[in-house]
């Protein structure tokens, strides 16, 4: 459990100093090699992306929403995570944070932990996985005072990616809550 601890006190240190080299200066071409559990998920996802995410209608969206934006994923540390760094606006609402995916040597999985708080601090979020070609994250939330089962997949294609957030409605039923559109950014 010590060992758990000081991971999210590292992680959440970390990145509050990557907040503060971001800000300072332009990103260069990150010269980090992946280790070889994280190769697949960052020739996938490594970049800048444009993003448009659909609400359903929900208790927190009751009149569904939108939101557009920008990822940026990038390599860190010694190549066993990557942060998925989100800006985007709209009828929604701002949001503005990260999600940092990790390869967690002792857990023999990825771990994913979530940074939009607004002082970005970081919480685990669920544990991740292969399902053929898609990346699965399936972790629990608050949902209205109540623990539920949610589960982003990411759906991959050379160009865009798809990723969709769906929240257990009962009985295993998987209901998608929000699902967002990426396609590659163009550079120029």
């Amino acid at each position: 459990m010590a060992s758990r601890l000081a991971r999210i006190i590292t992680v959440a240190i970390a990145l509050t100093v990557l907040d503060c080299l971001i800000a300072a200066q332009e990103r260069p071409a990150s010269p980090v090699k992946p280790i070889p559990e994280m190769q697949k998920l960052a020739e996938l996802l490594e970049g800048d992306w444009q993003t448009t995410e659909t609400m359903e209608r929900s208790a927190e969206f009751p009149n569904r929403g939108s939101r557009q934006g920008r990822v940026h994923v990038s390599l860190a540390g010694r190549g066993e995570s990557l942060h998925y760094e989100v800006h985007s606006d709209g009828s929604a609402g701002k949001l503005d944070g990260r999600l940092v995916i990790s390869w967690e040597k002792d857990w023999a999985t990825y771990g994913v932990w979530a940074c939009f708080d607004p002082k970005h601090i970081c919480h685990q979020r669920g544990t991740g996985h292969w399902e053929g070609d898609s990346f699965v994250n399936d972790y629990e939330q608050k949902t209205n005072g109540v623990k539920v089962r949610w589960r982003d997949t990411f759906n991959f294609s050379p160009t865009t990616y798809t990723l969709v957030a769906a929240m257990d409605t009962g009985n295993g039923h998987m209901k998608t809550q929000i699902t967002t559109k990426a396609t590659r950014a163009i550079e120029f």
